[in-house]
């Protein structure tokens, strides 16, 4: 579950936006309050907040959003249950509060509304209420046994470790088996295999690497393997000799249909290759004469 919580002092709009029919808003908690309508709520949290003229943003605002296979569980009692729980990790207890359970989306989420003001007067200290709202969220989140920030964060890196030891393997098998003579191909033969590889060239025309695409991930070439920067795949493809020259005298390369702009470094990587490719070549003539 995610908190997010700041001061505002918008209250009547942020107030209707969170009593709104059109969303489904149902109200799930209400403390010291009695009106039946964002106007005649705002107007009790005005009395209060009229103490204290010095404070401008005067009403709290959290938004706590569950996963959407734990939302799709929770029923109102429980939701009731996780603000009152959060409200009393924030130490707002004893305030004019209300919350409503947005269900207009697949990501249930509750609209918390908390006067900042006490009935004494004094304002709620809002230091670090962003980063405090995350960790009471994550507090409740265990109490009530439901997914933890750091567990979908964790999920998350779990799924991009996954998805990176696969493009890596598509890589090699199409690097060592299927045997790409420039880009292109090497484009064409990953896309076989279901990987977007996606040129990256800046605004002056100039190709600075690769991405990947794959299972809705999208990555780098050095966040997928070091071994998948654009120099590194340069190396290992077969570059033909003539196209390696051409390269090698215009600094540019046609990829896709389009000719672009290449790095001295990638130019040096290509006809070294290339050359290499040429010695191997002669030296095995050379064998068999």
């Amino acid at each position: 579950m995610i908190g997010l919580g700041k001061s505002i002092s918008h209250t009547g709009a942020s107030m209707g936006y969170g009593w709104n029919a059109e969303k489904d808003a149902k109200i799930v908690y209400r403390e010291h309050l009695a009106g039946d309508n964002p106007k005649e709520i705002t107007q009790e949290f005005k009395i209060i907040q009229s103490q204290n003229q010095r404070c401008k943003k005067n009403t709290l605002s959290f938004v706590l959003s569950p996963t959407i296979e734990d939302g799709r569980e929770l029923k109102d009692k429980e939701l009731r249950k996780i603000t009152e729980r959060f409200v009393k990790e924030m130490r707002l207890q004893e305030r004019q509060a209300i919350a409503f359970v947005h269900r207009d989306k697949n990501h249930l989420h509750i609209h918390l509304y908390v006067n900042r003001i006490g009935f004494d007067g004094k304002a709620y200290k809002d230091n670090y209420v962003g980063k405090r709202s995350q960790q009471a969220a994550e507090r409740v989140a265990k109490q009530m046994g439901l997914t933890t920030v750091r567990e979908v964060q964790q999920e998350k890196l779990n799924q991009v470790k996954n998805v990176r030891q696969e493009i890596k393997q598509i890589h090699e098998k199409v690097i060592t088996e299927m045997k790409p003579n420039d880009f292109d191909q090497y484009i064409k033969y990953m896309k076989q295999m279901n990987v977007e590889v996606i040129p990256s060239i800046n605004k002056s025309n100039l190709l600075q690497g690769f991405r990947f695409e794959y299972k809705s991930q999208n990555l780098k070439g050095s966040e997928v393997h070091r071994s998948m920067s654009m120099g590194r795949i340069a190396e290992r493809i077969g570059f033909d000799e003539n196209v390696a020259q051409k390269i090698g005298k215009g600094s540019s390369l046609e990829l896709l249909g389009k000719t672009v702009g290449v790095s001295p470094n990638l130019v040096m990587t290509i006809t070294k290759k290339a050359i290499k490719m040429v010695i191997k070549k002669s030296i095995g003539l050379g064998m068999e004469i």
